[in-house]
């Protein structure tokens, strides 16, 4: 038998207002409040109450047949309890079935997994934080922003603790391997690393609507049928979309809600083909070889590569800046302060910086800004005046005792170095005494 994992990507961004050049120093006002709730109070009315409650019917009814999992930022929860706290009601509702697995990530959807290492610990150690709050659960599996993922990151989140990783079956990582398979890390074989079915996720989450495809229109029946036919002696398909595919970029008029209502159906009626949890998968799996990714994939555009994201030299100066402040920020106490750095580090913010095309995948997170260059200097200006900020504010208590610890620590050093000089001194002494062999 085959399982089949749902895993829903639940993402959006805080909206930057416009922050001219002159404003640096005046004011720290930073998020279009406005478009944050309109966009929230729209998705959750389109998308994530309607989703959520087809699925809660779906679990209840089924007798814990269904699974599914989720990946949701901190960042992304916070929004919801600011403008829409019945969505987190409603995915609590989901938590306490037992049948819905929340992912490990990082709070504030960054990319600090390839551009601080010591952030990227505290991000995740944040969003573990943030999962255990909404759902009471410990999350065992990881799934990178953006499904990100190399053979450092992977060893860096086995060291987290976390037993397994989703990340993107791009096809030139996988050559003519099936990311039908459970595959291990290459640095680390302790965690088990699951691939995304790029196509049958794609075939969902971009093309359900489009009725110049080859595959339209795609019911429930046809989609199964591609799953039993997706490798034949492969043991999980991993179907991973972003939750606005229900509901937002393909609305419901369009029958989405009655496809995956019923596709679970028929899944649970079939023979052959079942629901998994990815926890469930790496536990019940054994993977079948090392996944060698020696540098970062990612599940957007033709390349699966970072280069919306890191692409031009805007992007490279804006993520270097960011990232400047990370050593600072460890030592920081003010909330507001801390608040803001996450929100800073979305990585959405640097996608509207890109100067390529927008990738398919990433298609519902539209730019609020004319150009990349517009972004770049509006997210340039709030970080300036963010640093700025940074330079006023006063450090953790505990960081006054590590400094102390270190000038303690100096002093006995120079001491002990005084030492050995005057020890030096007495020894070339004694070498020009008369008799002493010199």
């Amino acid at each position: 038998m085959k399982s089949v994992t749902l895993v829903f990507l639940v993402h959006q961004p805080v909206r930057l207002k416009r922050y001219r050049f002159f404003d640096i120093g005046t004011h720290h006002d930073y998020y279009d409040d406005y478009a944050n709730e309109t966009l929230i109070r729209q998705l959750a009315a389109q998308c994530y109450l309607p989703a959520n409650s087809l699925l809660l019917r779906q679990i209840n009814r089924l007798n814990g047949q269904l699974k599914v999992a989720f990946a949701i930022p901190g960042v992304t929860l916070e929004l919801f309890e600011q403008y829409a706290p019945e969505v987190t009601d409603s995915f609590i509702l989901l938590a306490e079935t037992g049948n819905v697995e929340f992912l490990g990530g990082t709070y504030s959807h960054s990319l600090s997994s390839v551009a601080d290492p010591a952030s990227f610990a505290s991000e995740a150690e944040h969003q573990r934080q943030a999962i255990s709050r909404l759902s009471g659960q410990q999350p065992e599996v990881f799934l990178n922003t953006e499904m990100i993922y190399s053979d450092t990151i992977g060893a860096m989140v086995a060291d987290m603790g976390y037993k397994g990783m989703i990340t993107e079956g791009a096809r030139h990582i996988l050559g003519w391997k099936s990311p039908d398979f459970l595959y291990c890390n290459a640095i680390n074989p302790r965690l088990k690393v699951m691939m995304r079915h790029s196509k049958l996720s794609d075939d969902l989450s971009i093309r359900f609507s489009d009725n110049s495809w080859a595959g339209y229109p795609l019911t429930a029946d046809k989609y199964l049928g591609w799953i039993r036919g997706s490798e034949p002696a492969g043991e999980s398909i991993t179907i991973c979309v972003d939750y606005g595919t229900f509901g937002n970029v393909h609305p419901a008029k369009s029958g989405i809600f009655n496809f995956l209502d019923h596709f679970i159906f028929l899944v649970t009626q079939s023979q052959d083909v079942f629901f998994s949890s990815p926890r469930e998968v790496i536990a019940r799996l054994q993977p079948v070889s090392l996944i060698n990714v020696k540098h970062p994939v990612s599940l957007a555009g033709e390349e699966r590569d970072l280069s919306f994201w890191n692409g031009n030299d805007i992007q490279g100066e804006a993520l270097a800046k960011l990232y400047e402040l990370a050593l600072p920020m460890n030592h920081n106490v003010d909330p507001d302060i801390l608040k803001d750095w996450h929100y800073l580090q979305a990585s959405d913010h640097f996608l509207f910086m890109s100067t390529k095309a927008a990738p398919q995948p990433l298609h519902n997170r539209y730019s609020p800004y004319n150009s990349p260059f517009e972004a770049f200097i509006n997210y340039m200006n709030i970080l300036n005046d963010f640093s700025l900020r940074m330079d006023e504010n006063p450090l953790k208590p505990d960081c006054f005792e590590e400094l102390e610890n270190c000038r303690r620590l100096l002093k006995e050093k120079e001491q002990e170095i005084e030492e050995f000089r005057e020890e030096i001194r007495r020894l070339k002494r004694h070498k020009r005494l008369p008799g002493s062999g010199g």
